[in-house]
């Protein structure tokens, strides 16, 4: 059972990057023009959309694994 600390450091820890995860779409989505401009380049600008998929990945895989545990769901312990 988790105790009141964790449980509101979850909860925290979901609206934090939650929001961070919305900046960022936001960002993407209304400097579309630029990000295609930029990420098109080549050469060693090749690793700025490896780089952000890396960022969503992990801000996504924050969010929602904190969200599974504000809900309940946690993994079997053996």
């Amino acid at each position: 059972m988790a105790t009141k600390q964790s449980k509101s450091r979850t909860i925290l820890f979901t609206i934090v990057f939650g929001a961070i995860s919305l900046t960022c779409y936001y960002l993407v989505f209304t400097n579309e023009k630029l990000v295609t401009e930029i990420y098109t380049h080549g050469g060693i600008y090749t690793l700025f959309p490896v780089g952000t998929a890396f960022l969503f990945s992990f801000i996504h895989g924050t969010v929602a694994s904190n969200l599974l545990s504000m809900l309940g769901l946690e993994p079997k312990k053996k």
